[in-house]
């Protein structure tokens, strides 16, 4: 079979579903191996992507075109429909071609029976425009939160944890905002290390919106650019980057402080917190419990500080072995990942409402673990890439009431505000929310903790 754009694009979603795989990392793998040029790769990304963010959209088309419910069909034969589905409504591809192409890739994968019966389905698919598709489907939900979940190809569980979250945001009413912001792909975003990036690294780039370090790139390779490969720009959402600067420059930094990423994984923040901790006369401990994510953190940090040596291990017994050592700690810390929707297409469907109970259980754990491993005056930053009051202000203020009288949160809007003045932000709490469709960022939060000092 000859390589191209969508032969890239199929093997990519069958690897997703078959091998949990990450479609942003295993993406440029394929290109690579496939010797795409810029345009078929450009075509394999929006394709693949694309099917992955609206796999709920063409399940409901699906289900009217086959006259059967999606857990019915066999999966291989449902992404083989997804597929073609987002080619045909989606993308500036004739029906015909889409609808031939794409039946003489099913071939590869499925069977003889199963090769007709995609053709069919994607023939009727074909027969109506996706306006007339989406007042079909939307007409049966029976929910305005099935509807937004339906139009918007999200999980109705995330629907519903998002609409909380805006409300508690005093944002109500952008729920449709934030979920067409979610299937809108983002510029590639940069951050220009301090210390290490060089003022003509950045030239030709736009200025970020969010962080006063961060850049976007409007079209091309990140990889080729000189900084890129220098180590001076780094691919990072700005949100991120936000995040380590409001650790880093909650207060001035002392010559001598000790920092700890507790986990590190995979690498983007230690690599600016090393060059703050570097500009400050600090130095940057890191932790990191997966021994391939703890590789990417060293690789990450090769250029900047290589003489870090990355911990391998549990971020909760490390925390606990350095009882009042750190001068600030990162936490950011394993969530759902619903804020990084838009870079990450298939996350969407990788969680469960189940899975917030774990992942805030192990939240509760690192936050208290940290907090001991802090020094007194010292700053901790709790940072999720995640919404979700259950792994956000839920964990905070537990912590608050289950620590006692030496916690005490910062104000971490000041903080950001004075990074990043132009920012929207609420200011009614202490702590930060970013969201994508307001900032032009990842959802990230962000809440700054210190440890009173004993009289």
């Amino acid at each position: 079979m000859r390589h191209n754009g969508r032969t890239v694009a199929l093997d990519l979603l069958m690897q997703v579903e078959a091998n949990d795989a990450y479609a942003n990392l295993l993406l440029p793998k394929l290109i690579t191996a496939a010797k795409l040029d810029s345009r078929e790769a450009a075509f394999a990304q929006e394709l693949s992507f694309g099917t992955l963010r609206w796999a709920l959209f063409y399940d409901r088309i699906v289900e009217e075109c086959a006259k059967r419910y999606t857990d019915e069909i066999e999966l291989d034969a449902l992404i083989v429909l997804r597929f073609g589905a987002h080619q045909i409504l989606n993308m500036r591809v004739p029906a015909h071609a889409a609808l031939s192409e794409t039946v003489e890739l099913a071939k590869h994968y499925l069977s003889r029976g199963g090769v007709g019966f995609v053709n069919g389905v994607l023939r009727r698919v074909s027969e109506k425009s996706i306006d007339q598709w989406r007042q079909i489907v939307l007409a049966r939900c029976e929910s305005k939160t099935e509807r937004l979940a339906v139009e918007f190809s999200h999980p109705i569980w995330v629907v519903r944890a998002l609409e909380h979250s805006l409300k508690l945001d005093g944002r109500e009413t952008e729920i449709e905002q934030l979920l067409a912001a979610d299937n809108t792909p983002p510029l590639v975003n940069l951050v220009a290390l301090p210390g290490l990036a060089k003022s003509d690294d950045t030239v030709g780039l736009i200025a970020g919106k969010a962080s006063p370090i961060g850049f976007e790139l409007d079209s091309g390779d990140p990889q080729l650019l000189r900084g890129v490969q220098n180590g001076g720009l780094r691919v990072q959402d700005q949100g991120s980057q936000l995040a380590a600067l409001a650790l880093s420059r909650a207060k001035p930094i002392s010559e001598g402080e000790t920092w700890l990423d507790v986990c590190a994984g995979p690498g983007g923040k230690a690599a600016l917190l090393a060059a703050e901790a570097s500009m400050g006369h600090a130095t940057l401990v890191a932790n990191e419990l997966q021994p391939h994510r703890a590789k990417l953190v060293e690789s990450a940090l090769r250029t900047v500080a290589p003489q870090i040596k990355v911990h391998v291990g549990d971020g909760v017994d490390f925390c606990h072995s350095k009882p009042d050592f750190f001068d600030r700690i990162m936490l950011d810390a394993p969530c759902t990942g619903l804020g990084a929707l838009r870079r990450r297409p298939e996350a969407r469907w990788r969680k469960s409402s189940n899975d917030v109970a774990d992942l805030s259980k192990l939240q509760e754990q690192l936050i208290a673990a940290a907090f001991k491993s802090l020094k007194p005056g010292g700053v901790l930053a709790y940072v999720t890439c995640s919404p979700h009051q259950a792994e956000t202000n839920a964990i905070v203020d537990l912590a608050q009431k289950r620590l006692g009288a030496d916690f005490e949160l910062l104000d971490a809007t000041d903080v950001v505000k004075s990074i990043s003045p132009q920012l929207q932000i609420n200011t009614d709490r202490k702590t930060v929310q970013l969201w994508p469709h307001a900032n032009g960022t990842d959802a990230m939060y962000i809440a700054l903790i210190t440890k009173r000092k004993t009289k």
